[in-house]
């Protein structure tokens, strides 16, 4: 049988180095920008908007830099979405403002210019939407503790069982964070409201795998299958293997589709969600259930991979 339970050290490492590489990001982030990450006009208030250049045109993100430098906006971040589409995040302007924009841009770029999508935001609300992004985020990871102590009262300690469920949604969601993170210093990633709707449906679909797991290792340890906690947390790992590697994979085809068809204006949040399956599904198998072994037998040296165990 596969030792899963094992080989949580490695597990721990690995989550420790991409905590790690993640925190990192978000200070060198903090500093350089003034916030850890990149964020989109959700957050900060502006103009965000799709222009299309026509395929002939052959339009570069240097020219279009150079231009909207010339024409006054020097602020403006660039990225490129594909198909000759280029998402422009800038202060603040009208619609009309906007569509003279694009037609100065496409005189001096000698290229047709479609705005496909403009939304602009206010300081005051930009300001409110990231309070209650925060807002969400946490009354969404205490609804989750909640509802495991509640479904597994019958259990001896079931505020543990909350506590190590709560502590795998932080751990997906500080990944994720991170690598948002250098993504936005190495590739002007923004951030938006779409950015934290993402963040929540990781929240549920990480919760639903560790729900499934812990059932399993309920019903095992209701059964007395082994007389030993940690072996049979293995065995349940083992049992739902399967069906938490099944599930990814086909919510992972569908995402990928969706990423890659989708269109620019989701394909951010898309990836949050990629992001949120894999590292999910892997801290439901690797953490939230090997934390239940390491608290239940005190095996807190266990934490950090590199300690000598006791013989």
């Amino acid at each position: 049988m596969i030792d899963i339970v094992g080989k949580k050290h490695w597990f721990f490492l690995i989550s420790g180095i991409l905590i790690a590489i993640g925190l990192v990001s978000l200070v060198v982030s903090h500093v350089q920008l003034g916030a850890p990450l990149r964020l989109g006009t959700d957050f900060t208030g502006g103009t965000s908007m799709i222009l299309q250049f026509s395929a002939d045109a052959e339009v570069s993100q240097g020219q279009l830099r150079s231009q909207l430098t010339r024409l006054g906006h020097d602020e403006a971040l660039i990225q490129y979405a594909g198909e000759d589409n280029f998402i422009i995040h800038t202060r603040g302007i009208t619609s009309e403002k906007a569509k003279e924009l694009a037609g100065e841009l496409e005189e001096e770029l000698d290229s047709e210019v479609r705005i496909v999508d403009f939304r602009s935001t206010s300081p005051a609300v930009a300001a409110r939407t990231a309070r209650n992004a925060f807002i969400a985020v946490i009354v969404a990871a205490v609804a989750m503790m909640l509802y495991i102590v509640w479904a597994f009262r019958r259990m001896p300690n079931p505020f543990r069982w909350g506590t190590c469920a709560v502590i795998a949604l932080i751990h997906d969601v500080f990944i994720i964070v991170g690598i948002f993170s250098l993504l936005g210093r190495f590739a002007g990633v923004t951030v938006d409201s779409m950015f934290i709707t993402g963040l929540l449906a990781v929240v549920g679909y990480s919760i639903n795998n560790t729900v499934v797991i812990f059932d399993r290792i309920r019903e095992n340890v209701s059964r007395r299958v082994r007389p030993d906690f940690s072996a049979t947390v293995n065995d349940s790992l083992v049992e739902t293997l399967g069906r938490c590697l099944n599930t990814a994979l086909t919510t992972l085809f569908v995402l990928m589709a969706l990423f890659l068809f989708g269109g620019a204006t989701i394909q951010y949040f898309v990836l949050v969600l990629v992001l949120g399956v894999i590292i999910g599904t892997y801290s439901s198998l690797g953490i939230s259930s090997q934390l239940l072994v390491v608290w239940e037998k005190r095996e807190w040296r266990s934490l950090l991979p590199f300690a000598r165990r006791p013989a």
